[in-house]
C-alpha cells in the first residue's frame, strides 16, 4: 500500500515538473520570438525602404558621356545602394508588356525618356534627405526631372516610428506577463510540496537548508525550459531565413547569441527568485494554514 502511494506521489511530482518545464519553455519561446522581432524591426523596415526607387529622367539632348558620368557618380554616392541605367527602348518594351499592346505603333514614335533608377540606402530614405538629393541631381542641365513616391515614403517613415514604439511597449508588457506566468507555475510546484517543507522545518532544518534543494531543482527546470525555448526559436529562425533570405535575419550573430543568453538567464533567474519567494512563504506559515 505504501509502495503504491509512493509511486503515485512520484508520478504526481514528475507530472508537476513536466508541467513547469513546458510552461517555462512556452513562455520563454514567445518572449524570444518577440525579442527577435524587436532586434529585426529596423532591418525589416530598412528592407522595404531600400525597395523604393528614385527615377532620374534624362533629356533627349543628354550626351552619352554625360549619362555615363552621372550614372557613375550616382553609383559611387554615399546614399546609393544601386543605380541602373534604363534606355528608353527598354522602358518602352516593359510598358508595352505591362499594358498588353505596342503603344509605339499607334503613336509612331517612342515618347519615353532615358532614365536611371536609383535605390537608396535605408538611412537616406527620409523626406528631408530626399529633398537634398533631389536638389543635387536636378541641378544638372541634362536632367529633366526626378520622380519618387513622396506620400509612400512619408507614410513608411511615420509607420516605422509608430510600430517601433508599440513593439517596445508590448515587449515590456509581455516580459512582465512572462515573469508572472513562470512565477505562478513555480508557486504551484512548491505548493504541492508544502507539507514536505513544513515537515523538514519541524524536525529542525534551517530555512536556508530547506530552500536550497528547491531553488536548485527549479533552476534546473528553468534551464531545461530555456533550452527547449531556444530549440524552438532556432527552428523558427531557420524557417524564416530559408523562406525570407532577403531579410538576412541570421547576419547579426552577436545579437542573436545575446538574445539566446538572455532567454537562458531569464529561465534560470526567474525560476530561482520565484522559488525563493514561494518557499519563504510556506516556511512562514503555521501548520494549520497549510490547508488553505
Amino acid at each position: 500500500m505504501a509502495s503504491s502511494f509512493e509511486k503515485y506521489q512520484k508520478r504526481r511530482l514528475i507530472t508537476s515538473y513536466i508541467s513547469v518545464v513546458l510552461s517555462i519553455a512556452l513562455v520563454l519561446f514567445l518572449l524570444g520570438l518577440l525579442g527577435m522581432l524587436v532586434l529585426n524591426t529596423k532591418k525589416i523596415a530598412d528592407h522595404f525602404k531600400e525597395k523604393i526607387a528614385l527615377t532620374v529622367y534624362l533629356k533627349d539632348t543628354a550626351k552619352e558621356v554625360e549619362i555615363t558620368q552621372l550614372k557613375q557618380s550616382l553609383a559611387l554616392a554615399e546614399y546609393t545602394k544601386s543605380a541602373t541605367f534604363v534606355p528608353k527602348e527598354n522602358a518602352a518594351k516593359q510598358l508595352s508588356a505591362d499594358i498588353g499592346e505596342n503603344f509605339m505603333e499607334f503613336l509612331g514614335y517612342n515618347p519615353l525618356q532615358n532614365s536611371i533608377d536609383v535605390y537608396l540606402k535605408a538611412d537616406f530614405v527620409s523626406p528631408e534627405k530626399l529633398e537634398e538629393i533631389t536638389t543635387e541631381i536636378t541641378s544638372k542641365d541634362f536632367v529633366d526631372e526626378l520622380v519618387y513616391d513622396k506620400p509612400l515614403i512619408a507614410l513608411l517613415n511615420d509607420n516605422v516610428k509608430k510600430i517601433s514604439l508599440w513593439i517596445l511597449i508590448i515587449s515590456a508588457i509581455f516580459t512582465l506577463i512572462a515573469v508572472l506566468l513562470i512565477n505562478s507555475s513555480i508557486r504551484l510546484s512548491v505548493y504541492a510540496r508544502r507539507f514536505t517543507i513544513k515537515t523538514m522545518q519541524m524536525v529542525g532544518a534551517t530555512k536556508s537548508f530547506i530552500r536550497k534543494p528547491f531553488i536548485w531543482q527549479s533552476m534546473k527546470l528553468g534551464l531545461i525550459g530555456a533550452f527547449l525555448a531556444m530549440l524552438g526559436m532556432a527552428g523558427v529562425m531557420y524557417f524564416l531565413n530559408k523562406n525570407f533570405a532577403e531579410l538576412y535575419l541570421l547576419d547579426n550573430l552577436t545579437m542573436l547569441v545575446l538574445l539566446f543568453v538572455f532567454i537562458l538567464l531569464m529561465g534560470i533567474i526567474i525560476t530561482g527568485i520565484s522559488t525563493y519567494i514561494a518557499t519563504q512563504r510556506f516556511l512562514n506559515l503555521k501548520t494549520d494554514q497549510l490547508y488553505y
